[in-house]
């Protein structure tokens, strides 16, 4: 063999041992690298659990509270037609007051004593008036004179 095909066949050899030690290195860093992988997908699946979990608890929570105001809802509406119904009481009891104060002559003889106090008229004037007793023309006179 000559030393120049023995020189080319070292060389060569040289050659393909460098290159075996490269790839030996490279799957080294490969698998170092397959492994950072697998640890954060490991951790990345453990974080999508959590988060899952996370989000159930949210939806059931929000199930919850929105069965709750359902229910105070419908609580508001009873209430709403509730004061409607004694607002509506109450306009026709406050009519038939005003109704009654109109009819019952008593009333109107109060009203007018009352009205007469106001304007500043005397107690002999709103005894004679009002056709009142003096301890009734008295008490209104003294109620309704302090009012005003």
């Amino acid at each position: 063999m000559n030393p120049w095909m023995l020189g080319q066949a070292i060389v060569t050899g040289l050659l393909v041992l460098l290159l075996f030690w490269q790839l030996l290195r490279q799957r080294h860093v490969n698998r170092q690298q397959l492994a950072v992988l697998e640890k954060q997908l490991e951790l990345n699946n453990q974080q999508l659990t959590s988060a899952q979990n996370e989000t159930e608890e949210l939806r059931a929570g929000i199930i919850g509270v929105g069965q709750r105001v359902l229910t105070l809802d419908q609580r508001v509406l009873t209430l709403e037609n509730q004061l409607s119904q004694l607002h509506g009481a109450y306009t026709e009891l406050a009519e038939q007051q005003q109704a009654l104060s109109l009819t019952d002559p008593e009333s109107k003889i109060y009203t007018r004593a009352m009205k007469m106090v106001q304007l500043g008229a005397d107690l002999e004037e709103i005894m004679r008036e009002c056709e009142l007793p003096r301890a009734e023309a008295e008490l209104l006179f003294n109620l309704h004179q302090a009012k005003s």
